[in-house]
């Protein structure tokens, strides 16, 4: 099926999560009868037979499993600048506040960093400062979003210790039908409240088997106000984004696509002084008690390149795809200057049996934490830390039977780390995972799953490295995650219900920021809790609810709101999202966020409750165009995201969210 803009509002009852749900319901309701038929289809051919979806693999079954998708249609809904907007209506994904620059993504309370993140496949590194968000990500051309709890599969990469987040972007023929060969999409926003000017241009088009896409976004503004009418330091946009991809595909399937993508962030940041008397930005904070915060213009910059081969159309057993890619983040946080690379590789091949699949290959990566201060004595550091891996894997996905669903899997990573005093460190891993998807009656399935991933080493943070005097490695280990989720759906017509306990531990994470030095000092983190979610599906709305509760632990105690590199208290979240096609030029909806008095941490967490609200017109005498209002935060509430650094700190003022903000987007896809 084409995604492209210029479908009616309609696409929304076909994809949004809540008719994800519904859909595989029907799948799963369908598989005890179609299940021995396809059986003896295939043995009655000597020809391969296409597959359906299997039930581990639809969307219900996943969501259970911890593995959440993001579709287009909910981020049309969702309409996201940021990665804030984009995960709203996710209970078990929250995000810090402020401006672009400090955003950090945390998955049932474990920060990204802990996660394998890739966009189109390419391996991400983490930020290279502590203040600054992981992944500068400009949401514009996403396509989907795919977010795993805990139970990371083997063919999803190394490092997997929380999970993973897989961000994936447009290609030229999501935006075309066949028989079109050009086409272009103009979007220009504001708002009362930040942003004076958002624009985007992307131009695509295909010929002859050879496409392209190109596009460039911009936004700027000023700094917002809060609920309380406070204006907020250091929080203007000033974002940048660039993205190329060309692509060719031949008359038989073979298909080799080119990805180039930069992103920046210029700013105007908020900055205290530090160690030595040297500026440090720390846009994540809205001021430093005792510390006068001076403007200055920080820096963040993400760059990625990525080639990809495959086969659309492959015959007998040979599936292959091949991936090499190259990205590089860099921070300028003015005393302190820092840059990660990632040079990563993936060749795999996805055989199909008659129950299912067996995805297996080789991947690797080579990974660099380089700085440098602008201090002098102590404060004047410099320093590299590089790490080695290559992995082997190989996962199944098969259903056994009418009722038993199973994805399986095995990896194992060799690792190489040369630190920053020159001294060689390696390891060896194995990691499994193991998930079950059982029909107990025709309304209510249980699934289970367990997951054991050797995370290997982490490098340090890039910004930091020698800061303040050589880095120590005497205990340098690797860590290891164990996780767990049990849950059972019930699925009966327009409603679905689901819930799920789940516990993640990672053992032995080495100190990434440390203390004194010792980067051979070792931390434990859990997370564990709940995963709820209920959702209603009609012909022309929907509407969804999820709960999650996580309680984040670190060696035992309740884990910190500056927890950098490990994760951030959630405790109760609800997040509500739901959409209706009033006709099929108005379409309203909205989402909301419910945080509850989280009691678990050392000082008390308030709660808040913000509710955002949008209206699309598309009117029938211009095609393509599509005008748009939103209303964020309606109430105008003066709160901080439960997730944003410094809350109930004494040294610390964490930064408060935007108050009430009317939007206005205008969208023409010609």
């Amino acid at each position: 099926m084409i995604q492209n803009d210029r479908q009616t509002l309609a696409r929304h009852r076909d994809t949004p999560h809540a008719s994800k749900i519904a859909l595989a319901a029907g799948l799963m309701a369908s598989c005890g009868a179609s299940a021995p038929v396809l059986a003896e289809t295939f043995d009655q051919t000597t020809e391969s037979v296409l597959l359906p979806t299997l039930r581990i693999e639809a969307a219900a079954a996943q969501e259970l499993l911890g593995n959440t998708e993001v579709t287009q249609a909910q981020i049309d809904d969702r309409n996201p600048s940021t990665v804030k907007d984009l995960f709203a209506g996710e209970s078990s994904v929250t995000v810090s506040g402020g401006a672009a620059i400090a955003q950090k993504v945390f998955v049932n309370g474990i920060e990204e960093s802990l996660l394998s993140v890739t966009i189109d496949g390419a391996r991400q590194n983490k930020s290279a400062f502590h203040h600054t968000g992981n992944i500068l990500i400009d949401p514009t051309l996403l396509k989907r979003v795919e977010i795993t709890r805990g139970l990371a599969p083997a063919d999803a990469g190394p490092g997997g210790l929380g999970g993973s987040i897989a961000y994936e972007t447009k290609d030229a023929r999501d935006l075309l039908d066949p028989d079109e060969g050009f086409g272009g999409l103009v979007t220009l926003g504001t708002d009362t409240n930040g942003t004076d000017l958002r624009g985007t241009l992307t131009l695509f088009g295909q010929e002859d088997g050879f496409e392209y896409l190109l596009s460039g976004a911009r936004e700027v503004g000023d700094e917002y106000d809060d609920g309380d009418g406070e204006t907020v330091p250091g929080t203007e946009p000033d974002l940048r984004a660039y993205v190329g991809k060309f692509g060719y595909t031949t008359a038989d399937g073979q298909r080799i696509t080119f990805a180039a993508s930069k992103t920046e962030d210029k700013g105007t940041r908020a900055a205290q002084a530090g160690s030595g008397g040297l500026l440090f930005i720390r846009p994540d904070f809205a001021e430093v008690v005792g510390r006068p915060s001076v403007m200055v213009d920080g820096y963040s910059g993400r760059e990625s390149y990525t080639l990809t081969y495959t086969d659309e159309t492959p015959e007998g057993w040979f599936a292959p795809t091949v991936q090499l890619s190259y990205n590089e983040q860099e921070i300028d946080a003015v005393g302190v200057w820092g840059l990660n690379t990632s040079l990563s590789g993936t060749f795999k091949n996805e055989w199909q049996l008659s129950d299912g699949t067996l995805s297996a290959g080789l991947d690797f990566f080579k990974e660099t934490a380089e700085g440098k201060s602008r201090g002098s004595g102590r404060t004047a550091s410099r320093g590299e830390e590089e790490m080695w891996d290559v992995g082997l894997f190989a996962q199944a996905r098969q259903d056994l039977g009418a009722r038993v669903s199973l994805s399986y899997g095995l990896r194992v990573d060799m690792q190489e780390f040369e630190a920053a005093d020159g001294s060689d460190f390696s390891a060896e891993g194995l990691s499994g995972n193991g998930a079950v998807d059982i029909i107990l009656t025709d309304t209510l399935t249980l699934n289970a799953g367990l997951a054991s991933t050797w995370g290997g080493y982490e490098l340090g943070e890039a910004a930091l490295v020698n800061f303040g005097g050589d880095w120590t490695y005497d205990g340098f280990t690797t860590s290891r995650s164990d996780a767990a989720r049990l849950g059972l759906r019930y699925d009966s017509g327009p409603w679905a219900v689901s819930g799920a306990l789940f516990r993640t531990e990672i053992d032995d994470i080495n100190a990434v920021l440390p203390s004194g030095g010792d980067r051979g000092a070792k931390t434990d983190l859990t997370s564990e809790g709940f995963d709820g979610s209920i959702s209603w599906t009609g012909a022309l709305a929907f509407a969804a609810m999820s709960y999650t509760y996580a309680d984040v632990e670190l060696d035992g105690e309740a884990i910190s709101s500056t927890a950098y590199y490990f994760g951030r208290p959630v405790g109760h979240i609800f997040a509500l999202e739901g959409g209706w096609d009033i006709s099929p030029a108005w379409r309203i909806g909205g989402t909301a966020e419910i945080a509850l008095e989280n009691n678990d941490t050392e000082i008390e967490l308030p709660s808040y409750e913000v509710l955002n609200l949008y209206a699309a017109y598309r009117p029938r005498q211009i095609a393509g165009l599509e005008l748009r209002l939103d209303i964020g935060n309606v109430f105008d509430e003066a709160y901080q995201s439960r997730s944003s650094d410094g809350l109930g700190l004494a040294n610390v003022i964490a930064l408060n969210e935007p108050g009430r903000t009317f939007g206005l987007t205008a969208r023409w896809r010609f």
